[in-house]
C-alpha cells in the first residue's frame, strides 16, 4: 500500500508524544499484525514499511505443506496450507518453504480494523510508559526541583513533572522545612523503581547526596571538576562537613566554593533552609587532612597515625577541646565520616600526662 498519509500521522504521533518514530512504527507494526492475523486466520505475519517511497506492506504468513503429507517435516509454528490451496494463492509456491501472501489493509474487516487500533493503543501505552520510566530513571541520584501540590500531615505531596507525581515523607524532610502548597524546592531522587500500579520514586532532603547536587550547581568549578569534592558528612538539618580539593593551584578551594560575600554558600544553606556548611582542604598528607577535618577547631598536632588502620589521635589546646569535639560530638563525628579517618581527639594537657611527643 502506497500512503504518504500514513507517515505523516507517524510523524505527527512522534512528536505529540515526544517519541521516535521508529517507536510509533513499532506500535503500528504490532496493531496491523494482529489485524492481519484476525484477517486471514493465520498465527503468524510480517510488515514492511518502506518510508523513503512512502509504501507498507503486510504479508500472511503459510508454511505449505508438501504433497505426501505422511512425511512431516514442517515448521509447525505457522499456518499449514495444503500444497494445491498454496498453488491457488500464489503459482510459484513450493513444498516445505514459507509462503507470504499481500493484504492491503483497506481490506480489513471490521474486526479486524478493531484488532488493529486495539493493538497499536495498548502498544503505544506500553511504549510510553517505559519512555516515562526511563525518563524518570535518568534523575536517579539526582537533584530535582519540584512543586508542591498538597501538604498532608505525613508527606508533601509533589509534582517531579506533569506526568510524574510521587510523595516526600516528612521524615525525609530538614527539621526547618515548612512548607506550602505552590512552593518549588530542591530534593534528591534515591531510587526509581517500576511496580505494576507504576513508578515508585523516593526522595528526600535528609540525603548526602542533595549537598553534593547543591555544590555543584551553585559552584561551576565543582560542576566543571576543576574543584573535586573528596569527603562529605552530614547531619540533616543541622550541619555538613566537605573536604575539597583544587586540581588548579590557582583556584582557592574555599574562596571559590564560599562565593564573593559568601553569595554561593548561602544559596546552598538557604536550600537546605539554614544547615550550616563547613569546608576544609583536603589533602594528601595525612597529618594535614586530619588537622583540616576538624576545623573550625585548632589542631597543635596529629600522632600516633596508623594508616592501616586508618588511625590517629589529633592533640588540641585544652581550651578548644569541646570545639574540636562537637556538641554531643558532633564535629569530630562529621570529621570521621567525611575523611575516612578515626580520629581520637587529645587536649594538650593530656597527652602531656600520658606521655605523647608532639
Amino acid at each position: 500500500m502506497k500512503s504518504k498519509a500514513f507517515y505523516e500521522n507517524v510523524t505527527a504521533v512522534a512528536e505529540a508524544n515526544e517519541l521516535t518514530e521508529e517507536q510509533v512504527l513499532y506500535a503500528f507494526e504490532q496493531g496491523l499484525i494482529a489485524a492481519c492475523k484476525r484477517q486471514l486466520g493465520v498465527q503468524t505475519c510480517r510488515v514492511e514499511f518502506k518510508k523513503e517511497k512512502n509504501e507498507l506492506f503486510v504479508y500472511g504468513q503459510y508454511m505449505v505443506l508438501p504433497k505426501d503429507t505422511l512425511n512431516l517435516n514442517v515448521d509447525k509454528a505457522y499456518t499449514l496450507i495444503k500444497y494445491e490451496e498454496a498453488l491457488e494463492l500464489n503459482p510459484k509456491a513450493k513444498e516445505e518453504e514459507l509462503l507470504e501472501v499481500l493484504i492491503e489493509p483497506e481490506d480489513f474487516s471490521l474486526n479486524a480494523s478493531r484488532d488493529l487500533k486495539n493493538r497499536f493503543n495498548e502498544i503505544l501505552k506500553e511504549v510510553l510508559k517505559e519512555k516515562n520510566y526511563q525518563d524518570v530513571k535518568d534523575l536517579e541520584h539526582e537533584m530535582i526541583n519540584v512543586r508542591v501540590l498538597e501538604v498532608q500531615d505525613d508527606f508533601y505531596r509533589i509534582e517531579v513533572n506533569k506526568d510524574v507525581i510521587t510523595l516526600l515523607p516528612k521524615r525525609e524532610t530538614l527539621p526547618m522545612d515548612r512548607f506550602h502548597q505552590g512552593d518549588r524546592i530542591k530534593v534528591y531522587v534515591t531510587s526509581v523503581e517500576k511496580h505494576k500500579k507504576g513508578l515508585r520514586i523516593m526522595v528526600s532532603r535528609t540525603n548526602i547526596g542533595l549537598v553534593k547536587r547543591l555544590l555543584e550547581s551553585e559552584v561551576p568549578e565543582i560542576e566543571d571538576g576543576t574543584i573535586e569534592v573528596l569527603g562529605i558528612s552530614r547531619d540533616p538539618g543541622d550541619r555538613s562537613k566537605v573536604g575539597l580539593k583544587s586540581n588548579n593551584e590557582n583556584v582557592d578551594v574555599i574562596g571559590a566554593t564560599v562565593g564573593e560575600n559568601g553569595v554561593r554558600i548561602k544559596e546552598i544553606m538557604k536550600a537546605l533552609s539554614g544547615e550550616k556548611i563547613d569546608l576544609y582542604r583536603w589533602s594528601d598528607n595525612e597529618k594535614e587532612l586530619i588537622a583540616n577535618s576538624l576545623q573550625p577547631a585548632p589542631v597543635t598536632a596529629v600522632v600516633n597515625v596508623d594508616p592501616k588502620e586508618k588511625k590517629a589521635n589529633a592533640i588540641v589546646p585544652d581550651e578548644q577541646l569541646s570545639l574540636a569535639i562537637g556538641k554531643g560530638g558532633q564535629n569530630v563525628k562529621l570529621a570521621v565520616q567525611s575523611s575516612g579517618w578515626n580520629i581520637d581527639i587529645i587536649s594538650e594537657s593530656k597527652a602531656q600526662e600520658d606521655g605523647i611527643i608532639f
